[in-house]
């Protein structure tokens, strides 16, 4: 990898969970339980239906949420506040990470499935905050998920993005499939590589990989 790689890039397009911060803190397994919980009351189902009901809704149309709503028509705005009322005692300030992503030329900005309130509470969380210069969430797609296309049509049109010109983290590797066909850049943040044409860069330590970037 070579600086030249990224000489283009104007705008730097973060996910947000098990990417801002490593999977090792869990936050998802908290958010997954509440999912849980939320679809045995709303569906009037035991949790083992429940479970195996979020994980079809993931899988199906990206979100638990996304599944929700079309298969019975759920109003997202209470859901997503329950489900992400979690406790963020796992996650430290990582002061290397915030110089790094700092020292990033160009727009910074994040965009997760979850809610911009919840985004603003892990990067604060992490230390991260101020540098951003947007946090879009679910909300701001009109609750379409990633990894759909017109998801990402809409968070870019409002940021006014060039896809050509930017570059995104993700730990998931179907949400860098639409960004890849739009023309950016795309790195896979993960423990375990998975190689695909859509994926351009793989690392396991998100500080490390933009250290190589701006030193």
């Amino acid at each position: 990898m070579k600086n030249t790689d990224f000489s283009h890039v104007n705008t730097w397009v973060f996910d947000l969970d098990n990417t801002l911060y490593p999977p090792s803190a869990r936050l998802f397994d908290q958010i997954e339980q509440r999912m849980t919980d939320w679809v045995m009351t709303a569906l009037n189902v035991d949790r083992r239906r429940a479970d195996h009901l979020r994980k079809h809704y993931w899988h199906t149309y990206g979100t638990t949420l996304a599944g929700l709503m079309r298969e019975h028509d759920l109003d997202p705005g209470p859901y997503l506040h329950e489900v992400h009322e979690i406790t963020f005692d796992a996650l430290v300030p990582d002061p290397l990470l915030a110089a790094r992503i700092a020292a990033l030329p160009g727009r910074r900005i994040i965009y997760t499935n979850g809610t911009a309130p919840y985004a603003e509470k892990v990067i604060a969380a992490r230390g991260l905050s101020g540098l951003f210069d947007a946090v879009y969430g679910v909300e701001h797609a009109q609750y379409l998920p990633k990894p759909e296309r017109a998801a990402y049509d809409l968070i870019f049109a409002t940021d006014a993005l060039t896809p050509s010109s930017a570059f995104m983290f993700e730990d998931d590797p179907r949400n860098l499939i639409a960004p890849h066909e739009m023309g950016m850049g795309t790195v896979h943040v993960a423990e375990r590589a998975e190689p695909a044409p859509h994926i351009h860069f793989h690392t396991d330590d998100l500080s490390a990989f933009l250290a190589k970037i701006t030193d």
